[in-house]
């Protein structure tokens, strides 16, 4: 059996990635575990500082060298130190899937590892939600999951729904529901909408985990 170790931002893409990813990849004979990074003396998540991150990536490709390491961090706000963050070439890009396969592949070259396969959600895990937001309405109302909608129609995908500080997507669903818990209502959310779902509408997302169906087992 193909295993595949996810390093992840926070609680709620290590739910996402057992909950979600974990049944899919096991029928096609491939075990999914996720990890969680830690950045701070608390083992608190978050990818705040790339030089905590990079050593942490290495050692898990290195101690697991007969399986295969990937990430699940969220292009919006990554640290200006990130691989490929301060070149030229990324600031010229505009659309989000362009800036993050850049920063892929910058990731790739500077760990280094041959079983080391990078993926960057764009512009975050929040936008995964937009691809049927429907399933908001257990835990909202009627208005707010028509403006959630309404939001939808301004973009060609959910990856698409920009990654300022007040129009990411995670930040567009607090103006809405202030109540909003990522970690509870996020995960559930995904486990909703449904895999295939989520990889209809977000074509980034779906390039990864074509990437992962395709490992050897």
């Amino acid at each position: 059996m193909t295993r595949i170790y996810v390093m992840v931002e926070g609680q709620t893409e290590e739910t996402f990635v057992r909950e979600v990813l974990y049944p899919h990849f096991l029928r096609i004979n491939k075990f999914v575990d996720p990890i969680l990074v830690s950045t701070s003396p608390t083992h608190k998540g978050g990818v705040t500082n790339y030089d905590k991150v990079k050593p942490q990536l290495i050692q898990q490709c290195r101690e697991k060298h007969t399986a295969y390491v990937t990430t699940m961090f969220d292009l919006y706000a990554l640290p200006n130190n990130f691989p490929g963050k301060e070149d030229p070439t990324y600031q010229t890009l505009r659309i989000g899937h362009q800036k993050a396969s850049y920063l892929e592949q910058a990731l790739a070259a500077d760990i280094g590892e041959r079983n080391f396969i990078p993926n960057l959600m764009v512009h975050e895990f929040e936008a995964i939600l937009f691809s049927d937001v429907e399933h908001f309405s257990f835990w909202t109302n009627t208005r707010t999951v028509n403006t959630l909608k309404s939001i939808v129609e301004n973009y060609p995908t959910p990856e698409d729904i920009n990654d300022s500080p007040q129009t990411a997507p995670s930040k567009r669903i607090l103006q809405l529901m202030p109540e909003y818990d990522k970690v509870v209502q996020g995960t559930v959310i995904a486990g909703d909408i449904g895999l295939d779902q989520i990889r209809a509408k977000c074509s980034h997302f779906d390039g990864w985990v074509q990437k992962l169906e395709h490992l050897p087992v």
